[in-house]
């Protein structure tokens, strides 16, 4: 079996999962009954900077949170699949339409709904507080939790095995 920094160089789309993975898990409920996450600014600076490069992003979630979504779109991100019961049947629509291939996609999941997804892949990776079954399939485990900065850490480490970070287009947000 490869080890996960030989797949890196290969990955050209990158699938999340939200709660747990682009945020802490956390879910607020304001007084008025919205329910309110928190991303972190520096995974939305590698997520716009991939999708610059030319990488493919995917956001897959069992949530429906429609503020999350208008954050990820001002980012640039198109690929946002709200209320999956079944995440594989997304993942499996998302790559046929695209023409993608199993082997050049990463998928980062927390939970025992990605379980599943994540094996479609050929890089599962997760946040340091995932599961223990998530991470006994992760190929990679980022040191960072949830929401802490665990997706920044995987699109680096992709970008810079591709020689695509900190270039003239890695300065502007």
């Amino acid at each position: 079996m490869k080890n996960y920094k030989e797949i890196l160089k290969d990955i050209s789309t990158l699938i999340f999962d939200v709660d747990g993975v682009l945020t802490d898990g956390s879910v607020f409920i304001h007084p008025n009954g919205e329910k309110i996450r928190t991303l972190n600014s520096r995974d939305g600076y590698a997520l716009q900077l991939a999708i610059k490069k030319g990488m493919n992003i995917c956001i897959i979630t069992g949530g429906n949170s429609i503020p999350v979504k208008e954050a990820l779109k001002t980012l640039g991100i198109t690929d946002i699949y709200l209320s999956s019961s079944y995440k594989p049947d997304v993942l499996k629509d998302y790559l046929f339409e695209r023409s993608i291939k199993p082997d050049h996609c990463l998928y980062m999941g927390d939970d025992i709904p990605d379980y599943h997804t994540m094996q479609m892949v050929a890089l599962p990776v997760c946040p340091n507080d995932a599961a223990q079954e998530i991470k006994d399939i992760s190929l990679y485990i980022s040191p960072l939790n949830g929401g802490k900065g665990c997706v920044r850490d995987v699109i680096e480490q992709v970008l810079k095995s591709q020689n695509k970070w900190m270039d003239s287009e890695s300065f502007k947000w």
